[in-house]
């Protein structure tokens, strides 16, 4: 397969998915009886002026940072076959402890931020950690799990928030934990607009944008270039093969949940080390769902996931101008919920594709493989040998049921 072919076929799924939501959004909107024309030109509207534009871009990136980290988190674990749904109760609770943990000390600046984002870190790997145990010793569907530690983790948060961790006055309309001493904040990057000699905006571009793009970079090494990571997606594929093999399966469970949960704990920092200082009600809430989006635009892959990133951080941006122009907000929801319909059809379309050139021998099967199309267990083996997204596997029959004993504790 050539080098051309390869990247068309991984670009076809996202690419289609927008394409689809595009379309969708338009005859909904003719429906609704709004110019879909003109609401395009609102959302890409950045303003007249240059200093108008820049403070545009900065709003876009600062919202896909954490996009980024969320989409990050959700794929580690998409690529073991495992669905961490719970990266939103996960980030909520270490945004809550770190910044109460932040705001009781004092510290040299660049020690006071680090403690800050290892406790995040190590809280939200613990609470996924809790997932992963559930898993390997009772057998409890990871999904279920995550699902209810979310509630739990927004119970604690909200405990915490109103009770031992609170710093806001009594009446206040917003319930804040203390303020962060300044030593403990990220510096912002606008130095570089005064480099590129461009207009320096009002608004600060996060300077937690170098952390995620280096836990970017050490993942994507992490998963692609490591004996952990071939061990990861083997232990995925085939449970009963890796273990076979000599790869401990349910330990690879736990250090993935501990992996993912980690990079979790760092989705609250941008916006806490960057702008609030303090975790609030009005906190950004929704990044841990809006991640398992992200990751599925973005193939599981971490250069797929920060233009995923970048484009609903577009669409979130957008809401304003819209509201301005007396534009239903509810168009940007009604985009972002038909790219995920489409994302997950248009996946299943480029598997079929790549299949199709595979059986004429034009393309290996394992073009497809770790694309996080499916979520866990999409291994369709049924004797054929044929297998499916993130979960491809040739093997079948009583290696495959052997797998299912596995996943269900028997």
């Amino acid at each position: 397969m050539t080098v051309l072919r390869r990247v068309g076929l991984a670009l076809l799924a996202p690419v289609l998915a927008v394409v689809v939501a595009v379309v969708i959004s338009s005859a909904v909107m003719a429906a609704l009886q709004v110019d879909p024309l003109r609401v395009f030109a609102v959302m890409v509207d950045f303003g007249d002026t240059p200093s108008q534009q820049v403070t545009a871009i900065v709003v876009v990136v600062n919202r896909a940072v954490p996009l980024f980290l969320a989409g990050l988190a959700v794929a580690i674990a998409f690529r073991m076959g495992l669905f961490n749904i719970g990266v939103e109760g996960q980030y909520r609770l270490a945004t809550i402890v770190a910044a109460g943990l932040g705001a009781a000390v004092t510290l040299p600046g660049p020690l006071h931020v680090l403690l800050i984002v290892v406790v995040a870190m190590a809280v939200a790997a613990i609470w996924a950690g809790i997932v992963a145990v559930l898993k390997v010793t009772r057998g409890v569907s990871e999904v279920i799990s995550s699902i209810m530690l979310n509630v739990i983790a927004l119970g604690i948060a909200s405990y915490l928030l109103t009770g031992p961790l609170r710093g806001s006055p009594e009446g206040a309309s917003i319930i804040s934990t203390a303020e962060i001493p300044e030593s403990g904040w990220m510096p912002a990057l606008n130095g570089v607009f005064g480099v590129l000699g461009l207009a320096n905006p009002p608004r600060q571009l996060y300077g937690f944008l170098l952390v995620a793009l280096v836990v970017g970079v050490v993942i994507a090494v992490l998963l692609n270039r490591t004996r952990f990571g071939f061990d990861l997606r083997a232990a995925g594929l085939s449970p009963s093969a890796a273990s076979a093999s000599g790869v401990d399966s349910r330990g690879m469970v736990v250090k993935t949940m501990l992996l993912s949960g980690a990079v979790a704990g760092l989705i609250g920092m941008p916006d806490l080390l960057g702008s609030t200082h303090a975790y609030t009600t009005d906190f950004t809430s929704g990044l841990g769902f809006l991640g398992i989006a992200v990751a599925l635009l973005g193939r599981n892959k971490p250069i797929g996931i920060a233009f995923g990133a970048l484009l609903f951080a577009f669409l979130d941006r957008s809401l304003v101008p819209l509201q301005i122009q007396d534009f239903p907000a509810s168009v940007v929801t009604i985009i972002q919920g038909t790219i995920v319909l489409a994302v997950v059809v248009a996946n299943e379309v480029a598997r079929r594709v790549a299949l199709r050139s595979a059986e004429r021998g034009s393309a290996p099967a394992a073009a497809v493989a770790g694309d996080g199309s499916a979520g866990p267990g999409q291994s369709t083996g049924t004797g054929g040998g044929t297998g499916t997204g993130a979960g491809v596997s040739p093997t079948a029959g009583a290696g495959q049921r052997s797998d299912e004993r596995q996943e269900t504790g028997a």
